[in-house]
């Protein structure tokens, strides 16, 4: 419902808006932010440039609003797999395990998004500073916030070693350990690495998170 009128957005419209979403997020994902042109959007969405300009005003905002989408669902996919498997815990080194695993068996449902970040990480001196923020924001710190405060209730339940003063360095050492080392390696996915590496590299890391954290 728009804040203007009130009224509901008729059926088209919506659908020409999540059409250039759709086709913003491909073509950002191959081309990046500076070299994606408005035009190229708009065909790959089969709408006119006149269309993108009146639901997103320019390449700009239609970016923010693609990425910030991107991240939220990411962030949402991250969280929901943190509940499913540590929401109720009856052995923490079978359920850490099991997290890590299904978190790095799963992503591949995220090259959409790891696409878009790759462009970030080469073009982010050229992109818009509070894009940047309102992504890091959503994204990146809010996945680390949900590890944070998953790990610190594991440490309150007794089966960490995490406290509220340790709790934030304790979730980023789970992250650069876990999935940081896979997505490194690979440079956000660019460079294979087989199913039996990944596992490698999941079952070490959580290892060495065991020795830091564990009981």
């Amino acid at each position: 419902m728009t804040q203007e009128s009130g009224r509901i957005p008729r059926k088209g419209t919506v659908e020409k808006r999540q059409a250039l979403m759709r086709g913003a997020r491909t073509v950002f994902g191959r081309e990046g932010y500076a070299r994606a042109g408005i035009d190229e959007i708009a065909a790959e969405a089969g709408v006119s440039t006149r269309t993108l300009y009146n639901h997103f005003g320019g390449k700009e905002n239609l970016f923010r609003e693609v990425l910030i989408d991107s991240a939220k669902n990411v962030t949402a996919a991250h969280v929901a797999l943190i509940e499913r498997h540590l929401g109720k815990v009856a052995d923490v080194e079978k359920d850490l395990l099991a997290l890590a695993r299904e978190w790095m068996g799963r992503r591949g449902d995220h090259e959409p998004h790891m696409l878009l970040v790759r462009h970030i990480i080469s073009e982010g001196s050229h992109l818009p500073a509070d894009v940047i923020e309102e992504w890091q924001r959503i994204g990146p710190r809010g996945t680390a916030e949900a590890v944070r405060a998953a790990l610190l209730r594991l440490g309150e339940q007794g089966h960490l070693a995490v406290d509220e003063a340790n709790s934030a360095e304790a979730g980023r050492h789970f992250l650069l350990l876990i999935p940081g080392s896979v997505t490194v390696d690979t440079f956000f996915g660019v460079v294979p690495m087989s199913d039996a590496e990944v596992d490698a590299r999941v079952s070490s890391g959580l290892g060495v998170f065991l020795k830091l954290y564990g009981l």
